[in-house]
């Protein structure tokens, strides 16, 4: 016996209009009957960077859980970026050149799909199809200013949230909301935002590999490079990284990245510093192509998980999503991808009700959060200028996976499972499945 789905109620208020905001809109579009969300920018028309996004002028990868998950959300995204928005869909293994601690993947089929473009397309396509869902209301030019509570907490029963206070065209006003999502991204206002409401701010962890990236577009031409992506790891010896992706509008988004070595922003010093990356292709590919746009500079910032899976006390009618929660090292492109599963979880949570909804999403995020943080930050230890804490077990990881990546050269079955895990389909413990174990301890 099939059940028709429970009516749509209530209205929900998203902060953000970002990644994690649409897709937290779209989750919410299913279960309210209103959802507006609230950003400070004014959102373009076209697909173009924008203020609120800093991150927009450089290189993004959206990884094969990622696109899995925004195809579902939005059937025939990926035909339609492809076909209409000149972006580029291949393979992520065959097509793609990967070169982690200086080792090169081997080039195999992998049977995973990726999905390249730059960010701004992607957020406006996606923003254009969460504005078309009825109900959904997009208000741009509207900064939040905090939320709205009802009376005091008690042991029984928590204060609820019931709007948020917003600055629109000079005039504050009320937004009043069943339910408010932050996904302000970075550098939120969420933690004090609850201690204006008597509540303790979420304990963090963080991280802080000093990267700086720096990003410039080229164009490109057909012959230019075997692949429509190329990604270079940082190694002990040369602390230097790129991505490089063969974004719309024929043209080659690349972004150069140091930990603690920062590139230089004039194009022709950007040119020869690529040169001097820890293999030569990303400076093979844009030595010879005209420059389109001139390098831009952005000071990443720590890596941050803000602990709200561990406060014992916390508003009813209040979430927080995307980099609001977690905000991870860049340089690993799980941001988007690790948002988009996140919101999958709110649709489960909210499927079971809006009751206790904050300590079953918040508990989902932490399990979610934890592959790719224990991923980042592992790999970022590596580094001795990083300061964390290595325990033995890192100390391993690290050793097993410079292990794993000269293997990875000759055997593209050990490429395809680092790159299942790095683009958040298969768990970490695959990697130490026995075949693939004795592959690694015995190889050379």
């Amino acid at each position: 016996m099939v059940t028709s789905r429970a009516p749509r109620r209530g209205h929900a208020v998203v902060v953000g209009a970002s990644m994690a905001g649409l897709l937290a809109a779209r989750v919410l579009s299913e279960t309210f009957a209103q959802v507006t969300v609230v950003d400070r920018d004014l959102l373009p028309d076209d697909p173009t960077a924008r203020r609120g996004v800093p991150q927009g002028r450089h290189a993004h990868g959206l990884l094969a859980r990622g696109r899995e998950i925004l195809e579902e959300l939005f059937p025939g995204l990926t035909e339609d970026l492809v076909q209409q928005h000149g972006a580029v869909a291949a393979d992520i293994q065959r097509d793609a050149a990967w070169i982690n601690d200086g080792h090169p993947v081997r080039r195999d089929f992998a049977d995973m799909l990726c999905l390249v473009a730059s960010r701004p397309l992607l957020e406006w396509y996606v923003r254009g199809r969460v504005a078309a869902l009825p109900g959904v209301t997009l208000r741009p030019n509207t900064e939040a200013l905090g939320l709205v509570a009802d009376g005091p907490s008690t042991r029984r029963r928590p204060r609820a949230v019931t709007g948020l206070r917003v600055l629109a065209g000079g005039e504050e006003s009320v937004l009043a909301a069943d339910l408010v999502v932050d996904a302000t991204g970075r550098s939120n206002r969420g933690p004090t935002w609850l201690g204006e409401l008597g509540y303790e701010p979420p304990a963090e962890e963080k991280i802080d590999p000093g990267v700086i990236y720096v990003s410039a577009t080229f164009e490109r031409k057909p012959d230019d490079y075997d692949g429509i992506a190329a990604i270079v790891g940082a190694t002990l010896i040369n602390p230097r990284g790129s991505v490089v992706l063969a974004v719309e509008n024929d043209r080659w988004m690349v972004t150069l990245f140091g930990m603690g070595d920062e590139a230089p922003t004039d194009p022709q010093g950007y040119v020869e510093w690529a040169a001097r990356l820890p293999r030569p292709d990303i400076h093979q590919a844009i030595a010879p192509a005209r420059v389109v746009e001139r390098p831009h500079r952005m000071r990443v910032g720590p890596s941050t998980w803000r602990r709200y899976d561990r406060l014992r006390r916390f508003p009813d009618g209040y979430l927080v999503i995307g980099d609001a929660i977690c905000a991870l090292n860049p340089a690993y492109a799980q941001g988007m991808t690790t948002a988009a599963v996140e919101a999958l979880a709110l649709r489960d949570c909210l499927a079971r009700g809006r009751r206790g909804l904050a300590r079953r999403f918040f508990t989902r995020t932490a399990k979610i959060i934890a592959i790719p943080w224990s991923v980042s930050v592992t790999a970022d230890l590596r580094f001795p200028h990083v300061a964390g804490r290595r325990t033995r077990a890192i100390r391993f990881l690290n050793w097993y996976i410079a292990r794993l990546h000269r293997v990875a050269t000759r055997d593209g079955a050990v490429g395809k499972a680092f790159l299942r895990v790095a683009n958040l389909i298969d768990p970490p413990q695959r990697l130490f499945a026995p075949t693939l174990a004795v592959k690694v301890l015995r190889g050379r």
